[in-house]
């Protein structure tokens, strides 16, 4: 077996190219050696040797020899500083610091300012007192930032910018025009030319946001840095201002058939319309004719217009609990495309067939005039099934309702065999007071009204797949692969951890993970394996090639149902149109070799409002605990790092993280395949999903983070009686942060 050195030696003598297997075959090492070998390389990570990056091994704070950085300001002599633009400060601790020098010097190019994104390659260079590194450019990615958000703050005589975005530099501010701002608002900014006179960039407010408790400025936060799209221009204000009404002709009239829409209560975009009846046919006996009618956005947004432009830019809408950035004007996503009660609306529909086991015999797709029957709220058309109608309910409830849970019970006993992923994970909602502030964090219930919607449009867009796959048109698959070995090796070592096997070396299908979720199902370790085994999984996206819905086990899957607010859905509206010659508005010839940067374009503005919808949520919450600070809370360990334990909240699902340092005076080991962190000397473990006790220390609204200290102990494992003697005299000690945690109590 090699020794720690040798190890560091060819690790450094190969950047970004050392992985346990060439490891391996460098040594020699073969058989049963290689487990003693990753024992020593995860010790070796442990004590912060070495670490990982992109399933290669590096030298703790080594670079790799190329890679994306931000511009975040100037050291003494007037030189640009970088920081690694995906460095994570909370895993990896302080990002380093790169001396940026000029590699395109003579070539006219411009060279990068504050907050641009360059793609540098690490070089010998003396990177000087202020950095640890030196680096030339290649590239510069992308403008000059020309607007920063942050705080202004007054001090000694002087205004200066503290930016959300802590890998920015401090900003000087002219305190000629404040625009009404003062010392705490949230403001966005405009860099000027030069430097301040402390060395720094300079700037000038342009907005005054408002306080940081002031309504929809945690969301404006997220809105500008994540870069998401949010004034439309002028010309697509016109353009949707311009838009008329369709017309009946060219299209079949269902202006009869009462299709009804049920969303939340404070939808506004009504995308979709359903309704059901039994099949006559005597063939198919207890069969069902389900009919999904979805917004015909392709109408109104034609290729290579303003509109479709601006909705390709934005991807699909962002949903803050504070309002809404549609993906469409108002005038259409609220108005004209909206399958609003009563009124006459274009739509794309399609008629199902379905067998009494919920088997899809057949479908057609039409191109209609509909006019919804109804606009119910999910909790509403709960209630009239369950015998608690409203004052609008019991008309529809035998003539609309109830055939649509007769043929929701048939598609759900197909569901049922076959198969798809059955995660059990309820999502928290914020409800907001008036002022934008948060009121309560909550679970809201899971109906069948939402399962029956949810099937509904699972159908509607198989269908479609169906449909564009058969015709030779291309389309948008939504596709999700299966899970990646690595990623379904240390999901068995963490199962192993709690006695459960995870069968199977290869070819693993959903049900072989819900036999697992239904074996937990009811216990305390349920919550726990469904995070785990949500990890696990790959993520969803959008892809010109079919490789399946993994998560939903289908052969083939596309989204068809959400037109106002997914670009990737009107993409496939317009190849229905094309495939069935149902207009001149279809998808354009040539569109297959466009296809796939859509397809990343779309999948990358989906991840980026997931980030942002979830750091807004993180923000308002911690605003919310800010005058908190002190009190005790109860939890579970919901993720275990190298650098300390993510804590959840029972009552809120506030997320906040425990530094290993502060959590007691013995060194704690942390172990990847069991997701915990124990002591070297005393044994105390603590692990995913454990219940702790935990004080607020800190909250930080800006950040969206919050700081616990640990207040329960853990448990052990295999450890002598001096060694827990140790351990209660290291927590009777006190004095630092999380050594002292004898004491309980509720929350106060």
């Amino acid at each position: 077996m090699p020794s720690r050195d040798e190890i560091m030696a060819f690790v450094a003598d190969n950047p970004g190219a050392a992985g346990k297997r060439e490891i391996a075959r460098h040594f020699g090492i073969t058989g049963g050696a290689r487990v003693f070998l990753k024992k020593l390389l995860r010790e070796m990570a442990d004590e912060g040797l070495l670490e990982k990056r992109q399933k290669k091994l590096v030298r703790a704070g080594d670079l790799p020899p190329v890679l994306v950085a931000l511009v975040t300001g100037r050291d003494s002599d007037g030189e640009l500083l970088a920081v690694p633009a995906n460095w994570d400060e909370e895993e990896q601790g302080t990002a380093p610091a790169i001396l940026v020098l000029d590699g395109r010097r003579g070539q006219g190019l411009r060279l990068p300012g504050l907050g641009d994104r360059v793609l540098l390659r690490i070089t010998s260079d003396e990177p000087g007192a202020e950095a640890k590194h030196a680096a030339r450019i290649l590239r510069v990615l992308e403008k000059q930032a020309t607007s920063i958000l942050g705080i202004l703050r007054e001090g000694p005589k002087r205004f200066y910018l503290e930016p959300i975005d802590r890998k920015q530099r401090e900003v000087e501010i002219d305190g000629s025009d404040l625009k009404d701002a003062a010392d705490g608002d949230l403001v966005s900014i405009a860099l000027m030319r030069g430097n301040g006179r402390y060395g720094g960039p300079r700037g000038r407010v342009v907005k005054r946001i408002g306080a940081m408790h002031s309504e929809m400025a945690i969301s404006e936060i997220a809105l500008h840095t994540h870069g998401i799209p949010h004034a439309f221009p002028d010309r697509v204000i016109e353009a949707a201002a311009e838009a008329r009404p369709a017309k009946l002709k060219g299209r079949e009239d269902w202006r009869k058939l009462p299709l009804i829409t049920i969303d939340p209560a404070d939808a506004k975009d009504h995308d979709d319309a359903v309704h059901a009846e039994p099949d006559p046919d005597p063939a198919n006996r207890d069969g069902h004719i389900v009919t999904v009618a979805i917004a015909d956005v392709a109408y109104y947004v034609r290729p290579g217009e303003p509109l479709d432009r601006e909705a390709h830019l934005r991807g699909n809408s962002v949903y803050f609990p504070d309002r809404v950035i549609p993906m469409l004007p108002e005038e259409l996503s609220n108005g004209l495309c909206s399958l609003k009660e009563g009124e006459d609306r274009p739509a794309m529909a399609v008629r199902m067939t379905f067998d009494a086991k919920g088997r899809k015999l057949s479908h057609s797709f039409h191109r209609v005039m509909m006019r919804s029957a109804a606009k119910l709220a999910y909790q509403t058309a709960q209630a009239a099934i369950d015998g608690e109608p409203d004052k609008v309910a019991p008309a529809l409830l035998e003539e609309i309702l109830k055939p649509l849970w007769s043929a929701y019970g048939a598609l759900k006993r197909g569901r049922e065999a076959r198969e798809p992923l059955d995660l059990d994970l309820p999502e928290r909602k914020i409800r907001l007071k008036e002022d934008g502030t948060v009121d309560s964090v909550y679970v809201p219930e899971r109906l069948e009204a939402h399962k029956l919607i949810e099937e509904f449009m699972i159908q509607a867009n198989v269908a479609a797949a169906e449909t564009l796959e058969k015709a030779g048109i291309p389309l948008l698959y939504r596709v999700h692969d299966a899970s990646s070995p690595e990623k379904l090796e240390a999901l068995k070592e963490f199962l192993s951890t709690l006695g459960i096997r995870l069968g199977g070396s290869g070819g693993l299908r959903p049900s072989n993970f819900n036999a697992i979720l239904h074996k937990v199902a009811d216990t305390p370790e349920s919550e726990l394996v469904n995070q785990v085994i949500l990890r696990s999984q790959a993520q969803a996206e959008y892809a010109p090639d079919n490789i399946g819905h993994f998560g939903l086990n289908l052969r083939r899957y596309a989204h068809f149902t959400s037109p106002i607010r997914r670009y990737a859905d009107l993409i496939v509206h317009r190849g229905l149109i094309r495939a069935l010659k149902l207009g001149d508005d279809g998808l354009p010839d040539g569109m297959e070799t466009r296809l796939p940067a859509i397809a990343a374009d779309v999948s990358a503005a989906e991840r980026r409002a997931m980030l942002a919808e979830r750091d807004t949520v993180d923000r308002l919450i911690a605003l919310w605990l800010s005058d908190q600070v002190g009190a005790r809370f109860f939890g579970r360990i919901s993720g275990v790092v190298k650098s300390g334990l993510f804590i959840r909240l029972d009552d809120t699902g506030a997320d906040g993280f425990v530094p290993a340092s502060t959590i007691g005076d013995d060194y704690y080991h942390y172990d990847e395949s069991s997701h915990s962190m124990s002591g070297r000397s005393t044994g105390e473990t603590f692990a995913l999903g454990d219940k702790v006790e935990v004080r607020l220390v800190e909250a930080a609204p800006y950040a969206g983070a919050l700081r616990f200290e640990l207040l329960s102990e853990g448990h052990y494992h295999k450890r002598s009686s001096a060694g827990q003697r140790t351990a209660r005299r290291a927590r009777s000690a006190g004095g630092g942060a999380g050594r002292s945690r004898k004491s309980k109590g509720r929350r106060k």
